[in-house]
């Protein structure tokens, strides 16, 4: 098929030419006596999109899921008991894991398409007393429903519990796109990967952890050997890596930060807002649903979006990509079959959105799903128009 095709699925995401062209490089000595000059700079850099001022960031060539094992692993022993809501398949997988490394969950079933109770986190922290619960788990955007949520509720929550319980957020598909406020929150662990808002391709794991847990990782019992944080950090004192590193993957995410540095924070957490309102006034002008039940829990990085009975999700994402080489998110576990994503995180636009919602206007008419051509893609461009930063608006 000629062109380019639509990647619209919530990652790997969109890289820009900027950072493809800084991994161009010949490979370069890992062990270089300048190379420090390089890394540890980019460090206290990655710290910054955490919005950290203390933590320390650690970089695993590794998945979003190798950063949650080393979460686990250098700050809780086998036995220890752990606080996590369910409500989506990447929130089960890291229950899962902690099942597998022989944790006790206690696990908080919520319906798919809401996020982290804080609510009933509160009362099980007030209600435990010998504080047993050793961390608290929130998956801070959940990637299979499109939902967001309150870290800075859990947090407080636990204040007001006065729990020392660990906090840790999944912010793989947030962080870099969403707000985050690491210090503000005092999060222990943050986990979030490459691929997503950092806008790179897969391959690393990027944590940012507390002092608290870098004392706590000293007693901590569980098993680890590539993932030990004092191994990291030993090695990252001086501007090196414990084993080979991925630098070209260091190269594109300096790249990357520069990118996000210069456009700012705060204007990339509301570029991503502005988009992701266009893609939910597509939806409801051509009369679906979203999964997320509520506004509070809209996703600003990707929208989960429920076909009517009778139509298969699955079926609509491989016509999509078939006929017009759109690559749409399909739906996981319990919402599969049912739901089709649209992925509106990292390097994107108003264009770019529009060219995701044309490419699902014509498949919606392929595969019958009623609706009135043209319906999402006009209401888009009407929020977009209406909702133009003051400089693009004065320009005009």
């Amino acid at each position: 098929m000629p062109g380019i095709r639509g990647l619209f699925i919530p990652g790997p995401t969109n890289v820009p030419d900027r950072v493809r062209r800084a991994m161009d490089i010949p490979m370069e000595d890992q062990r270089a006596p300048d190379l420090p000059q390089f890394t540890l700079p980019l460090l206290e850099d990655v710290k910054k999109v955490f919005k950290s001022r203390t933590g320390q960031v650690f970089l695993f060539p590794a998945s979003g899921t190798g950063g949650w094992e080393a979460a686990l692993t250098n700050t809780l022993s086998p036995g220890d008991k752990v606080l996590a809501a369910r409500f989506g398949q990447f929130s089960h997988l890291w229950i899962d894991m902690c099942i597998r490394l022989g944790l006790e969950v206690d696990v908080v079933d919520v319906p798919w398409g809401e996020g982290v109770p804080a609510d009933v986190f509160a009362a099980r922290l007030k209600a435990d007393r010998a504080h047993k619960i050793k961390a608290v788990l929130v998956t801070h955007n959940e990637t299979a429903t499109g939902v967001t949520s309150d870290v800075a509720a859990v947090r407080r929550a636990l204040d007001e519990a006065q729990h020392p319980a660990f906090l840790f957020a999944d912010g793989v598909s947030s962080i870099a796109s969403i707000d985050f406020r690491m210090e503000d929150w005092r999060v222990d662990v943050a986990v979030s990967g490459s691929q997503k808002g950092f806008m790179l391709p897969p391959g690393l794991a990027i944590l940012c952890v507390s002092q608290k847990v870098l004392a706590q990782a000293e007693s901590a019992k569980s098993r680890r050997c590539y993932f030990d944080f004092a191994d990291m950090a030993r090695a990252n004192k001086d501007g090196y890596f414990p084993y080979t590193p991925p630098t070209h993957l260091f190269r594109a995410l300096r790249a990357s930060i520069d990118l996000l540095f210069e456009e700012g924070l705060d204007h990339v957490f509301a570029r991503h807002h502005r988009l992701a309102q266009g893609v939910r006034k597509a939806v409801e002008a051509w009369g679906l649903k979203l999964c997320a039940t509520e506004p509070r829990w809209h996703s600003d990085t990707v929208s989960a979006i429920c076909l009517p009975e009778g139509f298969d999700s699955n079926e609509f994402v491989r016509h999509a990509y078939r006929t017009y080489g759109l690559s749409l998110g399909v739906g996981l576990s319990k919402v599969a079959g049912r739901v089709f994503r649209i992925g509106h995180l990292g390097d994107l636009n108003e264009l770019m959105v529009l060219q995701a919602l044309s490419g699902v206007e014509l498949t919606l008419r392929d595969q019958g799903v009623p609706f009135s051509v043209g319906s999402g893609v006009a209401a888009a461009i009407e929020h977009f128009h209406h909702t133009r930063p003051a400089q693009l608006a004065k320009a005009a």
